[in-house]
């Protein structure tokens, strides 16, 4: 199993390009099963999440051929095998996203229930309530979900919480329902408007992602399309981060500013100079980091994926500083690598509070999830001597050669086989 060595204490500088997102990519992978003609795609992330979906859908009966370093061409006229089988899936949540294409073109999906982060609890209820609500019959047994109908009918379906998956996994199904298709409380993140501008340029009619309320008039068919996966904003503040914890000064390309703005306002709290231009964001860092509490919730506020980021910077940075989390109640498990690294943190339920020390320590820790793993990788970068993170699978399913661009930027970073 890989591990990371890192070599911290030296500041991060020059420039790197941000891949395409990963949260972006898995929903409009699995797009392409909604329509019998092909469906290219442009900078697409190489992650073993964007592997593990596409063996999912070939198995399916997609024909999957590569494009140039970070294009593809999925053609699902040979669908065959609407089914999700657990030993594919357990790995990832994001497989729950083939449920509803499947249904609307197929009209059956038995899809088994998904593994992926042990991050909390995230049911998969609003995926099956919306599902029902458009008239597809349910059953859930033996661990997986089995759905069928004659063709889904629009409907009104209220989400009782914010769910970018469900919200996904709704729309795709509702573009080929017969009528009207109304989402409220649907969750607004960029990744949600990026599937509606890829399954409109299909032919779909849906209006309003981005906001909380999404209307989709259903079409009998979808075309093919091209479209271009937009940047990865979690990388892209990952990054940010590792600049602002080594005292460095980066250019991050291939990216916007667009979608980060509760990121970039936390970082400017800090004592960083951001700025931005078209495609590019720059952060140079101050000598020394000041607290900054935040508090997790649904786009357009602070992401999740970022907690863990922060409470690393938070770590050597000068004062005390609170973490609430609100998406997922298991998700401070990094808190107690970043202590073995000398950091002080008191976790209080969905709290943590960072007092920053004046410098952390190597040691061997191990990554419990993505984001987490980010933040261990943040902490390597600043810590005195050697870090030796254990468990990176979970990184490299999010964070694309990771160690590569960290090279790039002068860090003393290598995989360990």
């Amino acid at each position: 199993m890989d591990k990371l060595l890192i070599h911290g204490g030296t500041p991060l500088f020059g420039e790197v390009d941000i891949s395409g997102a990963k949260n972006a990519a898995l929903p409009i992978l699995c797009a392409c099963l909604l329509t019998a003609e092909p469906l290219h795609l442009r900078n697409v992330p190489q992650l073993n999440d964007i592997s593990t979906m596409l063996r999912l859908i070939a198995q399916m009966g997609v024909e999957v051929t590569m494009d140039g370093s970070d294009g593809l061409i999925l053609d699902s006229r040979g669908l065959n095998n609407p089914v999700a089988p657990y030993d594919m899936v357990k790995t990832m949540r994001a497989s729950i996203m083939v449920l509803g294409p499947l249904v609307a073109r197929c009209g059956e999906a038995r899809v088994s229930l998904p593994g992926g982060c042990a991050i909390g609890a995230r049911p998969v209820d609003q995926h099956i309530k919306g599902l029902q609500a458009m008239g597809a019959e349910i059953l859930v047994e033996q661990g997986y979900v089995h759905a069928t109908v004659k063709r889904l009918k629009g409907a009104r379906i209220i989400t009782d919480m914010v769910t970018v998956t469900g919200t996904e996994n709704l729309m795709m199904a509702a573009v080929l329902a017969d009528g009207e298709t109304i989402i409220e409380n649907a969750a607004r993140e960029p990744e949600v408007v990026d599937l509606a501008n890829c399954l409109n340029a299909m032919g779909a009619r849906v209006a309003g992602a981005g906001t909380d309320h999404i209307v989709i008039q259903g079409v009998e068919l979808l075309h093919g399309a091209t479209h271009s996966i937009m940047p990865d904003r979690i990388e892209t503040g990952t990054y940010l981060c590792a600049a602002a914890v080594t005292g460095g000064n980066i250019r991050l390309t291939n990216t916007s500013a667009t979608y980060l703005d509760s990121v970039v306002v936390k970082l400017l709290e800090t004592g960083c100079e951001v700025t931005a231009e078209s495609n590019v964001i720059s952060l140079k860092a101050p000598p020394r980091l000041k607290a900054v509490s935040v508090r997790t919730s649904p786009y357009p506020g602070f992401p999740t994926d970022m907690q863990a980021q922060f409470m690393a910077i938070n770590s050597v940075a000068d004062g005390t500083a609170v973490i609430r989390e609100t998406i997922f109640e298991n998700r401070f498990m990094h808190a107690v690598e970043l202590i073995r690294l000398g950091a002080d943190i008191k976790i209080d339920a969905s709290n943590a509070t960072v007092t920053g020390v004046p410098h952390l320590d190597g040691a061997t820790v191990m990554a419990t999830d993505l984001r987490a793993s980010a933040s261990l990788v943040i902490a390597g970068l600043v810590a005195q001597g050697e870090t030796l993170i254990e468990r990176i699978y979970h990184l490299d399913r999010g964070y694309e050669r990771i160690e590569e661009k960290l090279t790039r930027l002068g860090a003393s970073v290598r995989r360990v086989r």
